[in-house]
This record gives C-alpha cells, sequence and structure tokens, in this order.
C-alpha cells in the first residue's frame, strides 16, 4: 500500500496536468472567430422606417405609448411597409 506522501504526490501533478491543459484548452476556444450576424431583409428594413415615422403619432407627450398604441403602431407600419416601394 502506498504511503501518504505518494498519494499526494500524486494528487498535486494530476492538478498541476489538469491546470495546464485546462489553459490550452481556453486559448483555443478563444481562437474561433464569431458568427457574423444576419443581414437585414428589405423588409425589415422598409418595416423600420415605416414604424419609426408612424410612433410618435401613437405615444403620449412623456414618450410612453398610449393605450393599445404600440400595437396600432406595429399594424400601421406593416400596412405602410407593403406600400412602399
Amino acid at each position: 500500500m502506498a504511503s501518504i506522501d505518494d498519494v499526494i504526490r500524486l494528487l498535486e501533478a494530476a492538478r498541476d496536468n489538469g491546470a495546464k491543459a485546462e489553459k490550452k484548452t481556453s486559448s483555443t476556444t478563444a481562437a474561433k472567430p464569431s458568427k457574423a450576424p444576419r443581414k437585414a431583409s428589405a423588409y425589415s428594413k422598409k418595416y423600420a422606417k415605416a414604424f419609426k415615422s408612424i410612433a410618435p403619432k401613437h405615444k403620449k407627450k412623456a414618450g410612453g405609448w398610449k393605450k393599445d398604441g404600440y400595437k396600432k403602431a406595429v399594424k400601421a407600419a406593416h400596412a405602410k411597409a407593403k406600400r412602399m416601394k
């Protein structure tokens, strides 16, 4: 049977090897390039422009939405975006 000193030495060696392995894996994962964001569609650009132009009509003076204002603004923006060319 191994002595306590031998067991401690083995555990320390395993811990040191584990720390080295963790450093290697973390550097390889950081090297991967991140995925580029998706390109906005033509319709989503039209909708965003329409929504920004319509939103103030459905907001209060302080900047909050009127009752059902957001819902109405979304519907109107979709209709406006559909008409835009």
